[in-house]
């Protein structure tokens, strides 16, 4: 299974690019993993609602050009479908049962994803009603790739 991370922006903490990079090293026991980020949009902190449509658009062509035809996409947002880990270990066990090789989850930035994407997207997936910084949000999805992989395979590490 191929499993790409599209992401905006660069990660700068050095402790969160440390936990990143310690599940994509036991993730690769399972599954090829490529974290690709897309530039943010540069923009004031002050912005009008077409402004802040304006920056979701531009980064929202930058995450489509990372996304091929064949590819499942799952949307991290605040408004998509919470699952237990067991579910979303079970829903990428039947993604790749039936063909679905390459699959591509979806962080947007700060502001958020655009219509473009979410209208690309297979599905979308919220991991808790709150609203969580988008790079903290790297650390929590490639655990629960991990963590799917681990239930998929009856594995110890999930309890």
């Amino acid at each position: 299974m191929n499993i790409s991370i599209i992401t905006v922006g660069k990660l700068k903490e050095k402790f969160l690019k440390q936990g990143i990079d310690e599940y994509v090293k036991r993730l690769s026991a399972y599954a090829k993993i490529d974290i690709i980020e897309v530039p943010d949009e540069k923009a004031p902190e002050v912005l009008s609602e077409a402004e802040m449509d304006q920056v979701k658009e531009k980064e929202g062509e930058r995450i489509l050009a990372k996304i091929g035809q064949d590819t499942y996409v799952i949307a991290l947002a605040i408004d998509g479908k919470m699952k237990s880990s067991e579910q979303m270990a079970a829903d990428l066990d039947k993604l790749a049962t039936y063909g679905k090789s390459k699959i591509a989850f979806i962080i947007g930035g700060s502001l958020g994803l655009s219509e473009a994407v979410l209208k690309r997207s297979n599905e979308k997936l919220s991991f808790s009603k709150m609203t969580f910084p988008h790079q903290l949000m790297r650390l929590f999805l490639v655990e629960q790739i991990y963590r799917s992989f681990r239930i998929n395979r009856n594995e110890p590490y999930h309890k």
